[in-house]
């Protein structure tokens, strides 16, 4: 939409940040605005209120990286979480895609993302130091990998089964109930519950890749 098609110029600027947001183009963008020009006043500034506090305060937990109004998460400091196994995932949106099929209650550990050299993403990237160093400490009986059956997805486990072999930790990752090619969030809850409790060990599933392969 052209400059001259808007009669303000304040419209104009808010359409301009509205349509920034992922999959928001400029006519959704307008819509949104002219919604929120009919409501209170009041109800606008709350809003604008909760982004801006969203933005300001929000935190990363100091153990695992999740998203947290505290230091350390409520998951990480939960006494009915079983701090001995820890599932390792992409993104925040995996944790909340995990903890609502409610099969899970042991604690997480966000990567913020999976190696993908085309992306210019490494290693150095991602918050696997940070992993190695929480089971380095001992206490930990398990490791769940549960990123994305892609191939930067299987690239990442291997990467980071690579460093973890070395310590006396169960490896394990999802079972196939989540198709390759799919991200977590968009499995539904019970195939995801499924592949969590079905879970093996991740030295079983690079044989069964192998013999996929017909090597």
């Amino acid at each position: 939409m052209s400059l001259q098609h808007y009669p303000s110029k304040l419209l104009e600027q808010a359409v301009k940040e509205f349509a920034k947001l992922p999959g928001i183009g400029n006519k959704t963008a307008l819509r949104l605005v002219l919604y929120l020009l009919k409501q209170d006043a009041a109800d606008v500034e709350v809003f604008g209120q909760a982004i801006i506090q969203l933005r300001n305060n929000i935190k990363h937990c100091q153990t695992c990286r999740n998203i947290s109004d505290t230091d350390v998460c409520q998951i990480c400091s939960s006494p009915s979480r079983d701090h001995q196994i820890i599932c390792v995932v992409e993104n925040i949106r995996d944790v909340m895609s995990i903890e609502n099929t409610n099969q899970y209650s042991g604690v997480y550990h966000v990567l913020g993302g999976i190696i993908s050299p085309m992306d210019g993403i490494g290693p150095g990237d991602l918050f696997i130091d940070s992993l190695e160093r929480r089971v380095a400490k001992g206490n930990i009986n398990e490791i769940i990998l549960a990123l994305s059956t892609t191939m930067e997805g299987d690239t990442t486990n291997f990467y980071i089964y690579r460093r973890l072999n070395k310590y006396p930790v169960k490896i394990t990752t999802l079972a196939r109930g989540v198709a390759v090619g799919d991200e977590l969030e968009y499995a539904d809850e019970i195939t995801l519950g499924r592949s969590i409790i079905n879970r093996t060990l991740f030295v079983s599933s690079l044989a069964e890749n192998k013999q996929d392969k017909g090597e």
